[in-house]
Protein backbone atom coordinates (compact mmCIF):
# COMPACT_ATOMS: atom_id res chain seq x y z
CA UNK A 1 0.00 0.00 0.00
CA UNK A 2 1.04 3.31 -0.74
CA UNK A 3 2.83 5.52 2.20
CA UNK A 4 0.13 8.52 2.23
CA UNK A 5 -3.42 8.03 1.69
CA UNK A 6 -6.04 10.59 0.42
CA UNK A 7 -9.93 9.54 0.96
CA UNK A 8 -12.08 11.98 -0.82
CA UNK A 9 -15.52 11.39 0.78
CA UNK A 10 -14.17 10.82 4.32
CA UNK A 11 -17.02 11.56 5.99
CA UNK A 12 -20.01 9.61 4.32
CA UNK A 13 -21.01 6.21 5.49
CA UNK A 14 -18.09 3.87 4.10
CA UNK A 15 -15.36 6.72 3.44
CA UNK A 16 -15.70 7.37 7.91
CA UNK A 17 -14.75 3.93 8.37
CA UNK A 18 -12.95 3.45 5.81
CA UNK A 19 -10.68 6.60 7.25
CA UNK A 20 -10.63 4.82 10.73
CA UNK A 21 -9.65 1.35 9.79
CA UNK A 22 -7.11 3.00 7.19
CA UNK A 23 -5.77 5.45 10.07
CA UNK A 24 -5.46 2.26 12.57
CA UNK A 25 -3.53 -0.09 10.27
CA UNK A 26 -1.31 3.17 8.49
CA UNK A 27 -1.01 5.91 10.71
CA UNK A 28 -3.54 8.88 11.31
CA UNK A 29 -0.67 10.72 9.82
CA UNK A 30 -0.58 9.42 6.67
CA UNK A 31 -4.25 9.05 5.63
CA UNK A 32 -5.49 12.36 5.04
CA UNK A 33 -9.36 12.53 4.98
CA UNK A 34 -11.29 14.97 3.08
CA UNK A 35 -14.78 16.21 2.44
CA UNK A 36 -16.63 19.52 1.31
CA UNK A 37 -17.41 20.46 4.87
CA UNK A 38 -16.74 19.91 8.20
CA UNK A 39 -19.90 18.37 9.87
CA UNK A 40 -18.32 14.59 10.57
CA UNK A 41 -17.05 15.99 13.75
CA UNK A 42 -14.72 12.54 14.59
CA UNK A 43 -13.41 12.67 11.31
CA UNK A 44 -12.27 16.16 11.31
CA UNK A 45 -10.70 15.35 14.65
CA UNK A 46 -8.83 12.17 13.87
CA UNK A 47 -6.52 12.62 12.29
CA UNK A 48 -5.56 15.68 8.93
CA UNK A 49 -8.42 16.58 7.69
CA UNK A 50 -8.83 19.05 4.55
CA UNK A 51 -11.97 20.37 2.62
CA UNK A 52 -11.60 18.63 -0.83
CA UNK A 53 -14.46 19.62 -3.94
CA UNK A 54 -14.40 16.02 -5.61
CA UNK A 55 -15.81 17.53 -9.06
CA UNK A 56 -13.15 20.33 -8.83
CA UNK A 57 -9.80 18.75 -10.40
CA UNK A 58 -7.73 22.04 -8.92
CA UNK A 59 -8.82 21.33 -5.30
CA UNK A 60 -7.68 17.65 -5.60
CA UNK A 61 -4.63 18.32 -7.33
CA UNK A 62 -3.56 20.95 -4.51
CA UNK A 63 -4.48 18.46 -1.85
CA UNK A 64 -2.51 15.84 -3.79
CA UNK A 65 0.64 17.82 -3.96
CA UNK A 66 0.69 18.64 -0.40
CA UNK A 67 0.71 15.73 1.27
CA UNK A 68 2.46 13.80 -1.37
CA UNK A 69 -0.35 11.55 -1.94
CA UNK A 70 -0.06 8.06 -3.90
CA UNK A 71 -3.08 6.41 -3.20
CA UNK A 72 -6.55 8.00 -3.32
CA UNK A 73 -9.88 5.84 -2.25
CA UNK A 74 -12.64 8.36 -4.09
CA UNK A 75 -15.46 7.61 -1.86
CA UNK A 76 -17.11 10.76 -2.46
CA UNK A 77 -21.24 10.08 -4.41
CA UNK A 78 -24.68 10.38 -4.80
CA UNK A 79 -26.84 6.95 -4.07
CA UNK A 80 -29.60 5.74 -5.52
CA UNK A 81 -32.80 7.23 -3.62
CA UNK A 82 -30.93 10.40 -3.24
CA UNK A 83 -29.78 10.35 -6.84
CA UNK A 84 -33.88 10.07 -8.27
CA UNK A 85 -34.58 13.25 -6.59
CA UNK A 86 -31.48 15.49 -8.17
CA UNK A 87 -30.46 13.01 -11.40
CA UNK A 88 -28.27 15.79 -12.57
CA UNK A 89 -26.48 16.74 -9.90
CA UNK A 90 -26.07 12.83 -9.12
CA UNK A 91 -24.57 12.89 -12.77
CA UNK A 92 -22.28 15.58 -12.23
CA UNK A 93 -20.91 14.38 -8.89
CA UNK A 94 -20.82 11.07 -9.76
CA UNK A 95 -18.91 11.81 -13.01
CA UNK A 96 -16.76 14.68 -12.64
CA UNK A 97 -15.30 13.20 -9.26
CA UNK A 98 -14.29 10.13 -11.32
CA UNK A 99 -12.80 11.73 -14.32
CA UNK A 100 -10.62 14.41 -12.06
CA UNK A 101 -9.35 11.34 -10.09
CA UNK A 102 -8.37 9.02 -13.38
CA UNK A 103 -6.90 11.68 -15.20
CA UNK A 104 -4.47 12.77 -12.35
CA UNK A 105 -3.52 9.04 -12.18
CA UNK A 106 -3.28 9.58 -16.09
CA UNK A 107 -0.92 12.15 -15.51
CA UNK A 108 0.82 10.32 -12.88
CA UNK A 109 0.55 12.43 -9.73
CA UNK A 110 -1.06 9.15 -7.41
CA UNK A 111 0.03 5.44 -8.46
CA UNK A 112 -3.66 3.71 -7.59
CA UNK A 113 -7.36 4.42 -7.28
CA UNK A 114 -10.14 2.62 -5.54
CA UNK A 115 -13.45 3.52 -6.92
CA UNK A 116 -16.53 2.37 -5.62
CA UNK A 117 -19.17 0.89 -8.24
CA UNK A 118 -22.69 -0.74 -7.04
CA UNK A 119 -25.20 -3.81 -7.56
CA UNK A 120 -26.95 -0.53 -9.04
CA UNK A 121 -25.45 -1.15 -11.86
CA UNK A 122 -27.49 -4.13 -12.86
CA UNK A 123 -31.39 -3.50 -14.18
CA UNK A 124 -34.47 -5.48 -14.78
CA UNK A 125 -32.97 -7.33 -18.09
CA UNK A 126 -30.10 -9.00 -16.11
CA UNK A 127 -30.27 -12.37 -14.17
CA UNK A 128 -31.74 -11.89 -10.81
CA UNK A 129 -30.42 -15.02 -9.05
CA UNK A 130 -27.00 -15.37 -8.64
CA UNK A 131 -26.01 -13.05 -11.16
CA UNK A 132 -22.69 -13.82 -12.60
CA UNK A 133 -19.64 -10.91 -13.17
CA UNK A 134 -20.56 -10.49 -16.76
CA UNK A 135 -24.14 -9.64 -17.48
CA UNK A 136 -26.94 -7.61 -18.81
CA UNK A 137 -26.35 -4.28 -17.76
CA UNK A 138 -29.43 -1.84 -18.39
CA UNK A 139 -29.64 0.14 -14.88
CA UNK A 140 -32.81 1.52 -14.10
CA UNK A 141 -32.06 4.19 -11.85
CA UNK A 142 -29.21 7.42 -12.70
CA UNK A 143 -26.90 6.37 -9.64
CA UNK A 144 -26.73 2.86 -11.77
CA UNK A 145 -26.20 4.62 -14.74
CA UNK A 146 -23.33 6.85 -13.37
CA UNK A 147 -21.96 3.68 -12.06
CA UNK A 148 -21.88 1.41 -15.01
CA UNK A 149 -20.56 4.19 -17.19
CA UNK A 150 -17.53 4.65 -14.23
CA UNK A 151 -16.61 1.03 -14.53
CA UNK A 152 -16.13 1.26 -18.27
CA UNK A 153 -13.94 4.74 -17.79
CA UNK A 154 -12.09 2.43 -15.20
CA UNK A 155 -11.14 -0.24 -17.44
CA UNK A 156 -10.87 2.12 -20.63
CA UNK A 157 -7.86 4.32 -18.30
CA UNK A 158 -6.30 0.92 -17.21
CA UNK A 159 -5.70 -0.93 -20.96
CA UNK A 160 -5.31 2.85 -22.53
CA UNK A 161 -3.15 4.57 -20.07
CA UNK A 162 -2.02 1.40 -17.11
CA UNK A 163 -4.02 3.15 -14.52
CA UNK A 164 -4.04 0.96 -11.68
CA UNK A 165 -7.76 1.60 -10.79
CA UNK A 166 -9.35 -0.98 -8.43
CA UNK A 167 -12.79 -1.52 -7.88
CA UNK A 168 -16.21 -3.24 -5.69
CA UNK A 169 -19.81 -3.33 -6.71
CA UNK A 170 -21.03 -3.22 -3.31
CA UNK A 171 -24.11 -4.62 -2.29
CA UNK A 172 -26.15 -2.81 0.87
CA UNK A 173 -24.03 -2.24 3.63
CA UNK A 174 -25.22 -2.41 7.27
CA UNK A 175 -23.81 -0.24 10.15
CA UNK A 176 -24.61 0.77 13.51
CA UNK A 177 -21.71 3.71 13.55
CA UNK A 178 -22.59 5.86 10.47
CA UNK A 179 -25.95 6.75 9.45
CA UNK A 180 -27.37 5.89 5.60
CA UNK A 181 -26.31 7.93 2.75
CA UNK A 182 -29.68 7.63 0.82
CA UNK A 183 -29.96 4.29 -0.68
CA UNK A 184 -32.59 1.96 -1.65
CA UNK A 185 -31.16 -0.54 1.24
CA UNK A 186 -31.06 1.48 3.75
CA UNK A 187 -33.86 0.51 5.52
CA UNK A 188 -31.64 -2.61 6.60
CA UNK A 189 -30.48 -0.14 9.11
CA UNK A 190 -33.31 2.07 9.72
CA UNK A 191 -34.93 -1.04 11.11
CA UNK A 192 -32.83 -1.80 13.79
CA UNK A 193 -32.28 2.25 15.33
CA UNK A 194 -36.63 1.96 15.20
CA UNK A 195 -36.56 -1.27 16.85
CA UNK A 196 -34.28 0.16 19.85
CA UNK A 197 -36.15 3.76 19.65
CA UNK A 198 -39.96 2.64 19.06
CA UNK A 199 -40.25 -1.09 18.58
CA UNK A 200 -41.85 -0.58 15.55
CA UNK A 201 -40.52 0.10 11.86
CA UNK A 202 -42.50 1.32 8.67
CA UNK A 203 -40.88 -0.31 5.79
CA UNK A 204 -40.65 1.60 2.33
CA UNK A 205 -40.14 -2.14 0.50
CA UNK A 206 -41.97 -4.95 0.02
CA UNK A 207 -41.98 -7.89 2.58
CA UNK A 208 -39.84 -9.90 0.18
CA UNK A 209 -37.90 -8.30 -1.33
CA UNK A 210 -35.03 -9.86 -1.73
CA UNK A 211 -31.19 -7.65 -1.70
CA UNK A 212 -27.76 -8.05 -1.31
CA UNK A 213 -26.40 -7.10 1.66
CA UNK A 214 -23.17 -7.18 3.45
CA UNK A 215 -21.92 -5.60 7.21
CA UNK A 216 -19.96 -2.60 6.59
CA UNK A 217 -16.75 -4.46 8.76
CA UNK A 218 -16.99 -7.04 5.52
CA UNK A 219 -16.83 -4.42 3.28
CA UNK A 220 -13.87 -2.35 4.38
CA UNK A 221 -12.21 -5.51 4.69
CA UNK A 222 -13.17 -6.31 1.00
CA UNK A 223 -11.83 -2.61 0.24
CA UNK A 224 -8.61 -2.81 1.67
CA UNK A 225 -8.04 -6.40 0.63
CA UNK A 226 -9.03 -5.25 -3.22
CA UNK A 227 -6.07 -2.36 -2.45
CA UNK A 228 -3.30 -4.72 -0.69
CA UNK A 229 -3.78 -7.17 -3.70
CA UNK A 230 -0.36 -7.59 -6.22
CA UNK A 231 -1.31 -5.85 -9.12
CA UNK A 232 -1.24 -9.05 -11.53
CA UNK A 233 -3.74 -10.34 -9.34
CA UNK A 234 -6.31 -7.97 -10.13
CA UNK A 235 -7.64 -9.48 -13.29
CA UNK A 236 -11.12 -7.22 -13.72
CA UNK A 237 -10.07 -3.83 -13.78
CA UNK A 238 -14.13 -2.49 -14.33
CA UNK A 239 -15.49 -3.60 -11.34
CA UNK A 240 -15.71 -6.61 -9.24
CA UNK A 241 -19.32 -8.41 -8.10
CA UNK A 242 -18.71 -8.80 -4.13
CA UNK A 243 -21.15 -10.60 -1.86
CA UNK A 244 -21.97 -11.46 1.56
CA UNK A 245 -25.45 -12.46 2.27
CA UNK A 246 -28.70 -11.96 0.90
CA UNK A 247 -32.11 -11.46 2.97
CA UNK A 248 -35.39 -9.84 2.67
CA UNK A 249 -36.89 -7.01 5.18
CA UNK A 250 -39.03 -10.04 6.97
CA UNK A 251 -35.85 -12.14 7.54
CA UNK A 252 -34.45 -9.23 9.48
CA UNK A 253 -37.43 -8.72 11.19
CA UNK A 254 -37.93 -12.42 12.45
CA UNK A 255 -34.18 -11.92 13.32
CA UNK A 256 -34.75 -8.79 15.41
CA UNK A 257 -38.00 -10.72 16.83
CA UNK A 258 -35.61 -13.55 18.41
CA UNK A 259 -34.13 -10.28 21.07
CA UNK A 260 -36.96 -8.50 20.75
CA UNK A 261 -40.76 -10.91 20.68
CA UNK A 262 -43.07 -7.70 20.62
CA UNK A 263 -41.37 -5.65 17.57
CA UNK A 264 -43.68 -4.88 15.15
CA UNK A 265 -43.31 -4.35 11.11
CA UNK A 266 -45.52 -2.72 8.42
CA UNK A 267 -44.83 -2.12 5.27
CA UNK A 268 -45.63 0.81 2.67
CA UNK A 269 -43.61 0.51 -0.28
CA UNK A 270 -42.30 3.76 -2.09
CA UNK A 271 -40.58 4.68 -4.97
CA UNK A 272 -37.64 2.81 -3.88
CA UNK A 273 -39.58 -0.29 -4.11
CA UNK A 274 -39.48 -0.23 -8.44
CA UNK A 275 -35.22 0.55 -7.87
CA UNK A 276 -35.08 -2.85 -5.50
CA UNK A 277 -37.08 -4.83 -8.22
CA UNK A 278 -34.82 -3.76 -10.75
CA UNK A 279 -31.74 -5.40 -8.82
CA UNK A 280 -30.34 -8.62 -8.21
CA UNK A 281 -31.19 -10.70 -5.32
CA UNK A 282 -28.05 -12.33 -4.79
CA UNK A 283 -24.60 -12.24 -6.45
CA UNK A 284 -21.70 -14.93 -7.87
CA UNK A 285 -18.40 -13.05 -6.42
CA UNK A 286 -16.70 -15.71 -7.52
CA UNK A 287 -13.62 -14.05 -9.32
CA UNK A 288 -13.02 -11.94 -6.63
CA UNK A 289 -13.06 -15.31 -4.09
CA UNK A 290 -10.55 -16.52 -6.58
CA UNK A 291 -8.46 -13.88 -7.88
CA UNK A 292 -7.60 -12.28 -4.83
CA UNK A 293 -9.18 -14.46 -2.02
CA UNK A 294 -12.21 -12.46 -0.68
CA UNK A 295 -14.17 -14.33 2.20
CA UNK A 296 -16.80 -12.50 4.20
CA UNK A 297 -17.63 -13.24 8.03
CA UNK A 298 -21.16 -11.99 9.18
CA UNK A 299 -24.16 -13.39 8.59
CA UNK A 300 -27.43 -12.23 9.65
CA UNK A 301 -27.65 -13.19 12.78
CA UNK A 302 -24.52 -11.60 13.75
CA UNK A 303 -25.65 -8.48 12.48
CA UNK A 304 -28.38 -8.13 14.04
CA UNK A 305 -27.09 -9.43 17.26
CA UNK A 306 -23.94 -6.63 16.96
CA UNK A 307 -26.54 -3.82 15.75
CA UNK A 308 -28.80 -4.11 18.68
CA UNK A 309 -25.96 -4.10 20.91
CA UNK A 310 -24.48 -1.03 19.65
CA UNK A 311 -27.54 0.76 19.08
CA UNK A 312 -28.90 -0.02 22.36
CA UNK A 313 -25.46 1.73 23.90
CA UNK A 314 -26.10 4.46 21.98
CA UNK A 315 -29.71 5.17 22.34
CA UNK A 316 -29.75 4.35 26.24
CA UNK A 317 -26.16 5.43 27.82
Amino acid sequence: MSSKILIIGACGQIGSELTFKLRSIFGAENVIASDINYKNEAIVNSGIFEIVDAQDYASIKICIEKYNINTVYLMAAMLSATGEKYPMKAWDLNMASLFNVLNLARAKFINKVFWPSSIAVFGPTTPVNYTPQYAVMEPSTVYGITKQVGERWCEYYFNKYNVDVRSLRYPGIISWKTPPGGGTTDYAVEIYHEAIKNNHYECFLKSDTELPMMFMDDAIKATIDIMKAPFNSIKIRSSYNLAAISFTPDDVSNSIKKYKPDFTITYKPDFRQNIANSWPKNINDSYARQDWKWKHTYNLEQITEEMLTELNKTYNS
